[in-house]
Order: C-alpha cells, then structure tokens, then sequence
C-alpha cells in the first residue's frame, strides 16, 4: 500500500486566534500515526517544518499581516511535500492555520502535473471561502486568502509557490461553505469556481454532494488534494476551531464526505488544518480529525 507521511506546519500567523500552532501535537497525540500504521498502511514522521512565533515575527503590511514569514514558511512545506510525493508517498498535512495549504496544494499541483500531464482536482472543505485577497480582506489575516493564491491572485507571496497558477477553477470545489465576506462573494462568482454551500447539504443530502464534488474534482485531473478545514464541521462535534461557525457538517456527514474520497481512489495528498487545542474540549476536535483521516485513507465500517 502507499505510504502515508505527516508533515507538521504549525503555523497560527495566518488567523488573528492563537494556539492553531499546537494543531500538529493535537493531532500526534490522538495517535494519528499509530492507527493510520494500523490500517496496514507504512507511515514515516516527518516532522515539523520551521515556523517562527508571533512574538518574534514581523507583521508588516496590514492587509496580509506576517505575509514573509508566512510565504517562507509555505515554501518550506512546499518542499517537504513535494519530496514525499516525489518519493511515491501520500502526504498528510498537519495544521496549523489553513494558509499552510498555499505551500503544500501547490506541491500536489507540480508534482501531479509532472507525474501525469494533468491539472490537479482539488476539494476545499471549509466554512469558509479563503478567496479573499489583501484589498477584500477585512482583517489582514492570510488564512482567508490561500485558495485565491493558489488560483494565481494575491497576495503574490503565495501564489508564486511551486508552477503558478497551481489550480484552475474548474477542478477548484469548495464544500460546506457557509460564511462568506461581502467582497469575498463577488471574488468567488468571478473566479468560477465550483461551490455546495451548506444549504445545498442539506437539501441534496451529503451523499450526492461529495459525489458531485469528487467528480467535477476528478474529471480531467490527475489526482485530487482534499484540503481539510475542520471548521467545515459544526462545533457541536469539532468546538477546538479559531472560527467556529454554526450550521456546519455533522459527524456522520464529514465521515460521509471522507469514506467517498477513498472509494474514488483519486487521494493524493491530505490536509488537515485549524485544530485549536487551545479552544478544543479534551481534544475532541484533534481526534475527530484523525478518524475523518482514517476514512479518507481507507478504514471501511465493515
């Protein structure tokens, strides 16, 4: 079977919440190795990648605050993940805040696209748009701008990561969208890209809305990246969050939504981003994570 690496980016200058940066140690002690390594499956540690602290960084400008420690950072998970997919493994990836995926969905992109002459499908799960670039953004925080990035807009910083533009909009699918800036809005009906917000959750069931996902995701691609956000789900089963929003996916529809990812075979690379032990109830949300990890690497209900 292929090998699963983790790779740990824990980075927390991308949101304005502290403690996303012990997301990767949440994680690790849930036993995120151990059981992946149960299902049969070689897996290597590999790591963290360097972050500095905020109380060491240097904010600079206020519409994308930490932007240079941020884009370095990036880079590095960049390389690391590129090596692992280099190396024929399938990369896990331990936020952190979700601008990490700047780095690490631009490595699946080059490496996919140099494996298979294919784009990359990609399959954003988040609350949130994170299409907001430095003049739409209300906060200056860069974890609401990596998906514009990586569909080749500002800030410039990330989106010249690894071969830009790392995705085209027609294999970008957000699913669980559900809280959108006013500006962030028109950017997204602007990119074209594919969006199932929540509403669409629920009126078409979760089963026909990852189906759907996958596919448009697939069709055409070389492989699929499955960039993770925990907030996606409502916080009544993932509350450990920076930006916990109501309404989210319950428990049974995120392990819905993962388990269709394995059935497809078309998994390359996985993150799993914002777990805010700081926030979290006994590392509730850390643990859930890892059993959605396991559904997506192939752990079967029977």
């Amino acid at each position: 079977m292929t090998a699963v690496h983790l790779i740990g980016a824990p980075l927390d200058l991308g949101g304005g919440r502290r403690g996303v940066d012990m997301g990767p140690s949440a994680l690790r002690i849930a036993g995120l190795g151990e059981q992946i390594a149960a299902l049969g499956r070689p897996t290597v540690d590999q790591g963290n990648v360097a972050a500095p602290i905020r109380e060491i960084a240097r904010e600079g400008d206020a519409r994308k605050k930490y932007i240079d420690e941020i884009a370095a950072v990036c880079r590095r998970i960049h390389a690391m993940t590129r090596a692992s997919l280099d190396a024929g493994a399938l990369p896990v990836v331990l936020g952190g805040d979700h601008s990490v995926a700047a780095g690490s969905v631009a490595a699946s992109a080059d490496a996919v696209r140099i494996r298979t002459g294919k784009p990359l499908g990609v399959i954003w799960a988040d609350a949130h748009g994170d299409m907001n670039t430095p003049d739409t953004s209300g906060s200056g925080n860069v974890h609401g701008m990596p998906l514009a990035a990586l569909l080749g807009q500002p800030p410039e910083e990330l989106s010249s990561i690894g071969t830009p533009p790392s995705l085209r909009p027609e294999h970008t699918v957000l699913v669980g969208i559900r809280n959108l800036d006013d500006r962030e809005k028109d950017q997204i009906r602007a990119a074209g890209v594919h969006v199932f917000t929540m509403k669409d959750v629920d009126r078409d069931g979760i089963a026909r809305v990852a189906e759907r996902a996958i596919a448009l995701a697939s069709e055409g691609t070389g492989g699929l990246h499955v960039s993770f956000d925990l907030d996606v789900c409502d916080p009544s089963v993932a509350p450990g969050v920076g930006t916990p929003v109501r309404g989210g996916l319950d428990y049974r529809e995120a392990h819905m939504l993962m388990e269709l990812v394995a059935d497809s075979q078309r998994l390359v690379a996985l993150d799993l981003v914002e777990v805010n032990p700081t926030l979290d109830l006994r590392n509730t949300t850390a643990e859930f994570a890892v059993e959605l990890a396991l559904s997506a690497l192939g752990k079967r209900i029977i």
